[in-house]
């Protein structure tokens, strides 16, 4: 006789035979949702006292950088010796206020001294030359005028005498050769005394172009006797304006070349700050920017008045003037700290500094979740900087957090669990 099987109701009915497929497809399906909406990021664990949390905010952005500068003179006079030679005496030291034509360095050269003492020679013997040349014409031009008196004389005797002897030749009481020779020593004492008259014109023009050319040669030694005079005063170096020595690189002994750069005078009252710039800012700066800084608790401004274009070093230079009062006690070589105004403020969204930016280059921030159990990556863009913040183009909104200290520990880990 068969036995009729009751059928299975409930819990049982559920974890019976016949339900195991649907079981099955639960799991199977279970496991599939798992896998399209599992977490795939690496996660590290962190001490979150360990972290710097700052919030996103909505303000102001100032355009601006800080850079240092040091306070030099505005007016700076190079000094350089005109005339070499060996430093004998060192009058005024540096740091000392000097005036104009105030004497500083005294130096010698035994070669100038020499040199002098050759022209003054030199000059003497030509001045003597010109005198005993002088002296020497005086008496060619008297033995030539002595000459012409006496042959004006002997023309005009023997003139007389051919006249005497032409009248008796026409009234037939000498002979013909008697007048004839009278006729002949007459024409030639005339052409003598011609050939005298025409030598002393020629040497009167001599004399004159010789004196002419030897004084102008005389006038010339002195005027180069004059400048070996300025070259031995030039031995003595004055200050050329009112100021400070504010360099003197020289001892007693040295010696020194013309030319070469041995100190400077800087112009007081006047002062300016040469500051050096990194070249991400080149573009950026130009003249009449403006900046200001604080000193002894005073806000004082500065523009820019000159900007360089070479680069050394990764940095260009600047240089900065007052706008208005100069700090008190100012010095030259003091350092300045500025604030340089590259642009006008405008809202943005900031973050604050952090050294997480040498890691992440700006381009992504780890951002602390509305829980705040957990902090995830995700990617940014940065704009401009100042030394309080950072402008933040796009990833991020007012209110959120984010972690800004250094990201060195953290691996390529995509969440932090605090």
């Amino acid at each position: 006789m068969d036995k009729v099987l009751e059928k299975k109701k409930g819990f049982a009915l559920v974890f019976s035979r016949k339900a195991l497929p649907y079981w099955f497809c639960a799991i199977m399906a279970g496991f599939i949702l798992w896998l399209v909406f599992r977490d795939d990021a690496s996660t590290l664990r962190v001490d979150a006292d360990t972290l710097a949390i700052s919030e996103v905010t909505e303000g102001e952005f100032n355009d601006y950088i800080r850079i240092s500068g040091q306070v030099q003179p505005m007016t700076t006079i190079q000094i350089s010796p005109q005339e070499g030679g060996v430093v004998q005496e060192i009058i005024i030291e540096e740091g000392s206020k000097v005036k104009a034509g105030d004497e500083i360095i005294r130096l010698s050269n035994d070669n100038l001294d020499l040199q002098i003492l050759n022209s003054e020679a030199e000059l003497a013997e030509k001045e003597n030359l010109l005198r005993n040349t002088l002296i020497s014409m005086e008496q060619q031009r008297l033995s030539v005028r002595q000459e012409k008196l006496q042959l004006q004389i002997d023309v005009r005797r023997l003139q007389r005498a051919f006249e005497q002897n032409k009248a008796l030749f026409e009234d037939k009481l000498i002979a013909r050769e008697a007048y004839l020779r009278s006729l002949e020593d007459y024409e030639m004492a005339a052409g003598r005394l011609e050939l005298v008259n025409e030598r002393a014109e020629q040497d009167s023009l001599y004399r004159s172009i010789e004196i002419s050319r030897m004084e102008e040669s005389l006038e010339n030694m002195r005027l180069n006797m004059q400048m070996i005079r300025r070259r031995k005063d030039n031995l003595t170096i004055k200050a050329p304006i009112d100021g400070e020595l504010g360099l003197l690189d020289v001892v007693l002994g040295q010696s020194i070349g013309s030319g070469t750069r041995i100190g400077q005078i800087n112009e007081l009252g006047s002062y300016k700050i040469e500051a050096q710039i990194d070249e991400h800012y080149i573009d950026r700066v130009s003249a009449g920017l403006t900046a200001s800084f604080e000193r002894q608790n005073e806000s004082y401004d500065a523009v820019i008045r000159k900007v360089y274009p070479e680069v050394r070093e990764g940095k260009f230079k600047a240089d900065f003037k007052f706008s208005g009062e100069q700090p008190a006690n100012i010095r030259t070589g003091q350092t300045y700290y500025l604030n340089l105004q590259l642009g006008q403020p405008e809202k943005a969204i900031l973050i604050p500094r952090g050294t997480f930016y040498q890691k992440t280059g700006g381009k992504w921030i780890f951002v602390v979740v509305p829980e705040g159990g957990k902090a995830v990556r995700r990617e940014i863009r940065i704009g401009r900087q100042n030394p309080q913040f950072y402008e933040v183009l796009e990833g991020l909104r007012p209110g959120e957090k984010v972690i800004t200290s250094g990201y060195d520990n953290f691996g390529d880990n995509e969440v932090l669990v605090f």
